[in-house]
């Protein structure tokens, strides 16, 4: 017999501070809930979504910068993505909802009946994805999905040795080659911190356990050297590299992942 699913963690995500705070009054008062999150702007999801697993977005679609699309759209990169339901003003963007892969679709104002029937739509998706009784806990973005196409291509984050800023761009860069996603360089580096990227430069991340030396070049200055090439090190970051890398020589991972 399977485990009875835990409750459900949700993140509210309103531009608005009086809409934001009633959906998530209501969402506190539906049985299958035990912690709602708020976020009031799609920035904020996006690192909150980077730090903590949920089962379930309330997401509403026109927010000033990042808007719900976006937000969705990231979503759909993550490893493990939570439920999307879509709480809006307006019906237009139904059709696009649902082909994202929405649970289901809230019109404003919601009703509270009608938002417990979409909880209890997530509950189901969630005990469906967990019928296999695991419950361990979920590494955002441990892989990442990148679609072209007719061909899905993923890519470990442990096989990543640095990432590169391209506009609104960012190249992963492995021993197999470059892959190119839409996502920005400040929140991969913020969601991948605790696997060991660091800032090193305005436009690049580097994998510390990938490493193996530091070199001072007649063109680029000093850089960081992968297997998968040499990484630019601004003057801003090169001390905090350092301290990184003699850390990581004390502890024996110094260029461990190139070995």
């Amino acid at each position: 017999m399977s485990s009875a699913p835990r409750a459900l963690r949700v993140l509210v995500v309103e531009d608005e501070a009086s809409t934001r705070e009633e959906l998530a009054d209501l969402l506190g008062d539906v049985p299958e809930v035990e912690e709602v999150y708020t976020a009031e702007s799609g920035t904020r999801a996006v690192q909150l979504l980077g730090a903590t697993a949920f089962d379930a977005v309330f997401l509403d679609i026109s927010m000033p910068g990042l808007d719900g699309m976006d937000v969705a759209r990231v979503i759909g990169r993550l490893s493990a993505p939570p439920a999307i339901v879509f709480v809006t003003a307006s019906e237009s963007h139904a059709i696009e909802a649902f082909g994202i892969g929405a649970v289901d679709y809230l019109l404003k104002p919601v009703r509270p009946e009608r938002l417990a029937e979409s909880v209890s739509r997530v509950a189901a998706a969630h005990r469906a994805a967990t019928d296999d009784g695991g419950d361990e806990p979920r590494d955002e973005l441990a892989v990442v999905q990148i679609d072209h196409g007719r061909r899905t291509v993923f890519v470990r984050r442990d096989d990543v040795q640095f990432v590169e800023a391209h506009g609104d761009y960012i190249r992963l860069h492995t021993a197999q080659g470059t892959h190119l996603i839409r996502l920005s360089l400040s929140y991969l580096e913020e969601i991948w911190a605790p696997a060991g990227f660091v800032r090193v430069h305005r436009g690049y991340l580097v994998a510390i356990d990938w490493v193996h030396d530091l070199r001072v070049t007649s063109s680029s200055g000093l850089v960081a050297c992968t297997p998968a090439g040499d990484v630019p090190v601004s003057r801003r970051h090169a001390r905090s590299l350092k301290e990184r890398l003699l850390d990581a020589a004390r502890s024996g991972q110094l260029g461990r992942a190139a070995r």
